[in-house]
Order: C-alpha cells, then sequence, then structure tokens
C-alpha cells in the first residue's frame, strides 16, 4: 500500500477539529465568565443524565430487536421474512415524532388496558392494584417508541452487514459441522461487525440528537429543561445557545470515539 505523502497528509490534518476545539474552549470560558451563560448551562445540565438514560436505553432496546427483526428478514421461513420486512417498511415510514406521539397517548393506554383485562383474576383476588395510565411514565412511553422506530433501521444494517460476509465461508462452517448459533457467533457476526459498525455508530449518535423529541413530552432531558428556563425567562438566545452547545459537544465526542475505533479496528484488521 502506498504511503501517504507530506502534502496529502498536511492538507488532510483536522484543521476543522482544531477549529471546533477553540470554538469549545472560547464557549466554555464565555460560559465561565458570565453570570447569565453559567446559571443557564446549570439549568440544562440537569437534563443531561435524563438524555444519556434515555439513549442508552432506548438504543440497547432498539438494537436487541433490531438484530431480532434482522434475522427474521434472512430466515428460511417465507413468513418471518415477510413479517420482518413489513415491520421494517411500515416503522421505517412513520415520522419519530408521530409514532412517539402514538406509542405515548394510543399505545400505552391501550397497553394499561390489555395488562389490566389479562390481570384482572389477580385483581380480584386483591393481590394486585389495577393499573392506571398515569403509572406508565412518559420517559418509558418515549423511549418504547424510540426502541421501535430505531430497531427497523439498525434491522437493515444488521441485515445489510449479515448479507456482506462470503456466502462460501458460512458454507464451510456448515461442512464442518458448525451450529447455526456457533456458525453465527464466531464466522459470520464477526466479520459483519466491521461492516455495521460505520453505521451503526452514525445512528446511535443520530439517537442521541433524536431524543430531543422526548421533550415533548414534558420529560425532562436537556431540551425541555432548556424549554423552561426560556419560557419563563424569555432568554430564547442565551438558552437555545447553550442547548445547542451542550448537544455538539455530545454528539462530536462520539462521533470522535467511533472514527477511534473504526480505525483501530482496521489497522488490527491490517496486521
Amino acid at each position: 500500500m502506498a504511503s501517504t505523502s507530506p502534502a496529502v497528509a498536511k492538507r488532510d490534518f483536522p484543521w476543522w477539529l482544531v477549529a471546533a476545539i477553540v470554538i469549545a474552549i472560547v464557549a466554555a470560558v464565555l460560559i465561565a465568565a458570565s453570570g447569565l451563560y453559567s446559571q443557564v448551562f446549570s439549568i440544562v445540565a440537569k437534563g443531561i443524565g435524563i438524555t444519556i438514560f434515555v439513549t442508552l436505553v432506548g438504543y440497547a432496546l432498539a438494537s436487541v430487536l433490531g438484530l431480532c427483526v434482522a434475522l427474521m428478514v434472512l430466515s428460511d421461513s417465507v413468513w418471518l421474512r415477510q413479517i420482518g420486512r413489513f415491520y421494517v417498511e411500515i416503522i421505517r415510514g412513520v415520522p419519530i415524532l408521530v409514532l412517539l406521539f402514538w406509542i405515548a397517548f394510543v399505545g400505552a393506554p391501550a397497553l394499561v388496558v390489555s395488562w389490566n383485562w389479562v390481570s384482572y383474576p389477580l385483581q380480584a383476588a386483591g393481590l394486585i392494584e389495577p393499573m392506571q395510565v398515569r403509572d406508565f411514565s412518559l420517559m418509558w412511553r418515549a423511549i418504547i417508541a424510540l426502541t421501535i422506530a430505531y430497531s427497523s433501521f439498525i434491522a437493515e444494517i444488521f441485515r445489510a452487514g449479515i448479507q456482506a460476509v462470503d456466502i462460501g465461508q458460512i458454507e464451510a462452517a456448515k461442512a464442518l459441522g458448525l451450529s447455526r448459533y456457533r456458525r453465527f457467533r464466531h464466522i459470520i457476526w464477526p466479520q459483519a461487525f466491521r461492516t455495521i459498525l460505520p453505521p451503526y455508530g452514525n445512528d446511535f449518535i443520530a439517537m442521541v440528537k433524536d431524543s430531543s423529541l422526548v421533550s415533548v413530552l414534558g420529560v425532562a432531558d436537556i431540551t425541555q429543561m432548556g424549554k423552561v428556563y426560556a419560557a419563563g425567562s424569555f432568554r430564547f438566545f442565551e438558552t437555545y445557545s447553550i442547548v445547542a452547545y451542550v448537544y455538539l459537544i455530545l454528539t462530536v465526542g462520539l462521533s470522535l470515539a467511533l472514527r477511534a475505533l473504526e480505525k483501530r479496528m482496521r489497522r488490527q484488521t491490517n496486521e
């Protein structure tokens, strides 16, 4: 492989990253020096924990569900393939915000009614209390909606990655007598993961940003804390500048971490 020339290396130096770091440092200094910006930041920062929790839990559940759907699409059963494809195409065709409202105000009440119907014998015996719609927290309704929405995209990422594995290696594993699980665990998944990682990481960063949609349900994430403060203080410029700053720190940091992981995996593959 030809080495990169010094001129190309110099031209490819990440000046954008240097500029971003300088801007971030200047912004941090301004926030620390300004009483108003410090106050806004302290309010907005209270929502960081909720944003991270919603993102991590939602994406973990979406990954599990997406893998299951991807395996259904790749199944030998025509019925499982059709069900998996139906799920992917329908869910991807619904805007995330619309799905969020539907889950929160239609799906959750229906789930509560179904639970009360199934558990009626236990309720009649006095063992449990009937569940109320208000007992189903808005945060978990939002997590379920994000899980369902992103599982359809992740399913397509997993499907493409699995199908990118050379069929000859899978046939060789079958000839060696490896079970379906061991073929997937030792042959398919390690190779598919290298293909999956870039789009999978991009979807995770997108989930961080789309987690801001939970604010429409009043969940106290970064965006909601900013909305509440701005509505009471009328400091819209200062508030939403801080909100954008916090999201940029999270997303750019994650993007750099994912790039470093991809480079490390490429080096290991070349070795």
